[in-house]
């Protein structure tokens, strides 16, 4: 069994697990971050794409208001490249009348958030799709953040810093010795899952970081967790309706935030008690709700072109008990550890919540690290590492919030690749229209990442993000991939027996026709709850090319 020693095991690849690798490696800990798929697999590349202001909770979790508009202005500055300065308006539309938009600026003027009553013709001037029926505008330091490019940038950082980054390598069990009251974890069995060895990781302190999928870490070391899963579903227009980020001026609640990201607008998102961190289905209501609360924002948003409906798992926490939160006991591991609650997420704080086992459970060296925001990851990280220092006696200062991200040199420009696309003549290297993808960066990023997926690509390139969602790039990518494997074979050819993938979308790392019906079924699973209009004669189209011209469903899976 291979064996890996080092000071700090990271579990999760997400956000917040590569923000404490980043923070453990420039702290000098020997770090390794461990992370079962690909970096932002989960939760990460599944929310709406929102840097908080913190506007949006100060009447319902102050704490969670202040630890946002801490952030926000920390990552304007260590992740420039990856943010876009929208700004944002708190909106009252004509079903938000009372009191709640005077009590709202009070409160931003009571914790220090930044809050600016505007005129509502000059909100109509700046964003002339937005309801003219709206009675008042806030003006507040939202913005739009690029979480793929982020996380990505934020683990470049962690390697340059000297941690240790390993993606398709799942936990499948925690060591754990001594007695009850007093036990430690000392590591973890991983299992890689391209070539199906098994490694030991031996490490002075664990932390969990695995977002939704934290009860099921913790479990592996017989930790009972109480949290809270909150699946969101959002969905995307095919272009940008406002260049601004719009909130309803209400209590929060479900489609009360439209977002413009990338060259898109994102209205979201929901709020639904699942028990399961992989339960991404969507339902017929909530693609009907989120349309019927975006055109109280945009009045005409459900006729827009919507390209894809998609969900993810916020992981919560709950700090106590209540008639609101009644805690029942499950046998199915998968439920947060064996445990599930009952009562609203929406009641669920959003800030952040770091468990330390040695107090809470009597399990020493393992640390969990969960609830939070997207905006909040880097204050979470710092929070994990200040608790590790402590267990492991040392005396290390965060130094996160005043070291910036490699590529934070280029600020964030929404027409940067076409300009490069005109400035360079690629046009002919295009792989991707819709998203301006060019084949040097998709062979960059297959060089970059000898493991990766379509899937992998979409979300370091976003290929197949546009509105045919991969009709024309797909076939494209998979012959790319196809004669780099072939180049990638003949350089490492060997006669050594090689293991099978333990699973099969690894299986299609080294087979085209897999990794190409793989990509297909994902993006299908997005656009089959939106099939009307101008979207389902592109799907149409999509079928036409894979099913009925490339037999794409009855291709071999080996060559």
């Amino acid at each position: 069994m291979k064996r890996v020693e080092t000071e700090i095991l990271v579990i999760g690849g997400g956000a917040t697990g590569t923000g404490v690798a980043w923070d453990a490696a420039l702290r000098g800990f020997r770090t390794v971050l461990v992370e079962k798929r690909d970096l932002t697999h989960g939760t990460t590349g599944r929310y709406h794409g929102l840097l908080h202001s913190g506007a949006r909770y100060v009447l319902k979790d102050a704490d969670a208001a202040v630890e946002c508009m801490q952030e926000n202005r920390i990552l304007r500055h260590t992740h420039t490249h990856c943010i876009e300065d929208t700004s944002g308006f708190f909106v009252v539309t004509p079903q938000d009348e009372g009191d709640y938009p005077d009590r709202f600026a009070a409160a931003c003027r009571r914790l220090d958030i930044p809050c600016a009553e505007i005129p509502v013709s000059s909100a109509l001037r700046r964003e002339p799709l937005l309801n003219p029926r709206i009675s008042r505008v806030f003006e507040v330091s939202d913005a739009a953040a690029d979480s793929f490019l982020a996380t990505h940038a934020t683990a470049q950082a962690a390697r340059q810093a000297g941690a240790q980054l390993l993606t398709y390598h799942e936990v499948i069990g925690l060591h754990v010795c001594g007695g009850d009251g007093n036990r430690t974890v000392s590591g973890a069995s991983v299992l890689d899952m391209v070539s199906g060895e098994e490694v030991r990781i031996d490490a002075d302190l664990v932390i969990n970081a695995a977002g939704a999928w934290a009860g099921q870490i913790a479990g592996l070391a017989g930790v009972e967790m109480t949290g809270i899963l909150g699946k969101g579903v959002m969905l995307a227009t095919n272009h940008r309706l406002t260049n601004t980020v719009l909130n309803r001026c209400k209590m929060p609640a479900d489609g009360d935030i439209l977002a413009p990201i990338q060259t898109v607008s994102v209205i979201g998102t929901t709020d639904e008690r699942v028990t399961d961190a992989e339960d991404l289905r969507i339902e017929e209501w909530e693609v009907d709700l989120m349309l019927a609360e975006g055109d109280k924002l945009v009045p005409g948003l459900s006729r827009s072109r919507i390209l894809r409906a998609w969900a993810g798992v916020r992981p919560l926490w709950f700090k106590g008990r209540s008639e609101d939160f009644r805690i029942e006991r499950c046998n199915d591991a998968r439920q947060m550890g064996g445990c599930i609650v009952r009562g609203d997420s929406r009641d669920a704080p959003r800030s952040l919540a770091l468990l330390n086992h040695q107090e809470r459970d009597g399990i020493s060296g393992f640390l969990t690290i969960t609830g939070g925001k997207w905006t909040t990851f880097r204050l979470m990280a710092e929070a994990a590492v200040d608790e590790a220092c402590a267990q492991l006696r040392v005396s290390r200062p965060c130094r996160t919030s005043e070291t910036a991200v490699p590529g934070i040199e280029g600020h964030y420009w929404l027409g940067q690749r076409l300009n490069q696309v005109e400035d360079e003549g690629l046009q002919k290297e295009l792989i991707c229209e819709c998203e301006l993808v060019t084949r040097s960066m998709l062979e960059s990023a297959v060089w970059d990442n000898p493991t990766v997926t379509l899937d992998d690509l979409r979300r370091d390139v976003r290929l197949g993000m546009g509105p045919c969602q991969g009709g024309f790039c797909t076939y494209r990518a998979v012959g790319i991939l196809h004669a780099l494997r072939a180049a990638q074979a003949d350089v490492s050819d060997s006669d050594a027996p090689q293991r099978s993938p333990v699973i099969d979308p690894q299986a299609a790392v080294s087979q085209p026709n897999l990794l190409l019906r793989e990509f297909l079924q994902e993006r299908w699973k997005g656009v089959m709850p939106i099939l009307w209009g101008q979207q389902l004669r592109q799907e149409r189209l999509d079928e036409l090319i894979y099913l009925s011209i490339l037999n794409a469903d009855h291709l071999p899976a080996c060559e």
